[in-house]
Order: structure tokens, then sequence, then C-alpha cells
């Protein structure tokens, strides 16, 4: 006649026991990835300073010289203005348009450098000069190797 059915769920000790093991698993994979994503944007900024680096390679090849500390990478992308005037500069120009660094930041540009013919450096996450890990400086003379 009626057919009788027993629904049966979980126990709150089985629920607690779930719980623990999710909250371990976190505890244990999150800081790995939360790890993996600084290091990642730490290597997306050398890659941008390479590629910036790239384009001042070019622009020197054309104009003889790198642009000045006041022309700045806007020079890359627009034809810059003051001295030393670019005489053979790309109307194509060398970038797209200048790079913020994976935090947000200009890019710093210092012409004539210490490191080299020019300085060409992120601040790091913490958009700061100095700093330690993911927050330290990145150069593009000290991303060579």
């Amino acid at each position: 006649m009626y057919k009788v059915s027993r629904q049966r769920g979980f126990t709150l000790i089985e629920i607690m026991v779930v719980m623990v093991i999710l909250g371990l698993l976190v505890a244990i994979v999150a800081p790995n990835i939360m790890g993996r994503s600084d290091q990642a944007k730490v290597t997306i900024a050398e890659t941008q300073l390479k590629n910036i680096q790239s384009a001042l390679d070019l622009y020197r090849l054309d104009n003889s010289h790198y642009p000045s500390t006041q022309q700045g990478l806007e020079a890359l992308v627009s034809r810059p203005s003051g001295s030393p005037e670019p005489k053979n500069w790309n109307p194509d120009g060398y970038l797209k348009s200048v790079p913020e660094d994976p935090w947000g930041n200009q890019f710093q540009y210092v012409s004539p450098g210490t490191e080299g013919p020019y300085d060409l450096y992120s601040y790091g996450a913490d958009g700061q000069e100095g700093g330690d890990g993911d927050a330290a400086d990145i150069s593009v003379w000290k991303t060579e190797g």
C-alpha cells in the first residue's frame, strides 16, 4: 500500500568532520597559491622591463641617443620635444603605449643612469623605493642573466 521512505541526512558530527577537513585543505593550499600570484607579478614586471628596454634600444638606433629623463618613456609612444632632438624618430613609435607595472605604478626612467646608459625600474609591490621580496625594486639591469 503506502511505501514508507526514510530520508537519511547527515549528522552534525559528519558535517563538522567535513568542515574541519575543508578548513585544513584551505590552510595548506591557500598560502601556496597566494605566493605564486606575487611571484607572477614580479615576472610580468621583468618581462615588461625587457620590452621597454628593446624599444629604447630601437629608439637609440634610429636617433643615436636615448630619450632624456625629461622626455621620458613617453618618447617611445609619441615624438618628443626638447633636447636631445630625435632626428629619425619612427612615425609609428616604438611602443603602442607606456605600460604600468603589474601593481598599477609608472616605471621609473632616468637618463643618463647610474647602472647603465639609463636606469629603468619598478618600485615593486609597495610602490616605494627599496623593499624586500615582492616589494623590492626591479631593475632592467638586475633581471639580465
